[in-house]
């Protein structure tokens, strides 16, 4: 029986970390995603995403222990550097975005096959760019560090709430009513960058976005509003999440694979739940 089955992977502590850690990320993804969605940022994911990949390669070839040391800074300084000089930069927005990702790839990639320090290249670029295949990598101390930088994630956008809105929406009109909007753009940067570093463990690199922005599309397609959007978005990502592991757990598939078809599915009902909505109107 699955239920059976279920029941009794959930007596160890790694299916119950790999259900932590997922549901913390997919939470922290949503609430951003939604403004990232408005603000036209939504490739930022895979830019960063692709920046530390860069940055663990780096990590690897220097033998840090903790790559987390090197992955957090570096990603979150090209985040706010995509981010908070987007408008004033000679190169521009998605294209500024672009040459990021398709940069931070290709040079990780190379520094991992001119420094190999592993047997398996291949194996570890593929768990780098498309998450785990096995639920057993994630370890206690990875843990605590999702539960501290979650925590610090939710609290930041709850406390700033009304002003991350407001330069969603209008950013002059923020500037002009005495918000400070550099620094708020910085927030976001910087809570971006992390999101994009954790989920990084749960989805792999190339899988990112889908956590960033199919929560935030489904959410669009049934609310109109954006506390109503925001809050459904992190119901469908979290409901998404914990669907996609506890399937990954019962038919043995990638857990980051599965989670982000069942965000495909979840959209895919959202859509079609709007389409015959908007016809009876």
């Amino acid at each position: 029986m699955p239920i059976d089955k279920l029941l009794f992977y959930l007596d160890f502590p790694f299916v119950r970390y790999a259900i932590i850690v997922g549901v913390l990320v997919s939470l922290c993804s949503s609430l951003l995603g939604v403004t990232l969605v408005l603000k036209r940022y939504s490739y930022i994911g895979d830019g960063l995403s692709h920046v530390a990949f860069g940055a663990l390669a780096i990590a690897s070839v220097l033998k840090v222990t903790n790559n987390m040391l090197i992955i957090l800074p570096v990603t979150v300084a090209v985040a706010i550097l995509l981010l908070c000089t987007g408008k004033n930069a000679r190169i521009k927005g998605d294209a500024a975005v672009a040459m990021v990702s398709v940069g931070a790839l290709a040079i990780g990639y190379l520094l991992m096959n001119i420094f190999s320090t592993s047997a398996n290249i291949s194996g570890d670029v593929c768990t780098t760019l498309f998450g785990s295949t096995s639920i057993l990598t994630l370890k206690t101390e990875e843990v605590y560090l999702c539960v501290i930088l979650s925590a610090a994630v939710l609290a930041a956008f709850v406390l700033f709430y009304h002003k991350i809105f407001a330069i969603t929406f209008d950013e002059n009109f923020s500037r002009a009513t005495g918000v400070n909007t550099t620094l708020f753009n910085l927030l976001i940067a910087i809570i971006v960058a992390v999101i994009i570093v954790l989920a990084m463990n749960l989805v792999g690199a190339l899988l990112v976005s889908a956590l960033v922005v199919f929560p935030a599309l489904s959410a669009m397609r049934i609310f109109k509003s954006f506390f109503s959007v925001t809050v459904a978005a992190a119901v469908i990502s979290v409901v998404c999440s914990l669907i996609g592991i506890l399937v990954a757990i019962l038919a043995g598939t990638p857990v980051g694979s599965t989670i982000v078809a069942a965000d495909i599915f979840a959209f895919g009902i959202c859509y079609g739940t709007s389409l015959i909505r908007n016809r009876e109107s």
